[in-house]
């Protein structure tokens, strides 16, 4: 019988997530759309591969992640 992959996933905090960034893997949250990135000033931002819109990783704090911690993963 095939069983299909399970892609392993654990909590991501955001240091981790900024981590595996600077490391030039890729993070993605909930789903493969929505890519985390770092723009070319410094932001940490969610995007949106379907609609091409951008939410910040974090809210305004710069501390509560827009997301659970275990909707983050690499890819």
């Amino acid at each position: 019988i095939h069983k299909p992959t399970q892609r392993v996933r654990h909590q991501m905090t955001i240091d981790e997530i900024k981590q595996a960034l600077s490391e030039g893997k890729e993070v993605r949250w909930s789903t493969d759309n929505y890519r985390v990135i770092k723009d070319n000033i410094g932001q940490y931002l969610i995007h949106s591969q379907f609609n091409n819109y951008y939410i910040g990783l974090t809210h305004q704090d710069g501390v509560t992640l827009n997301g659970k911690e275990e909707d983050f993963y690499i890819k």
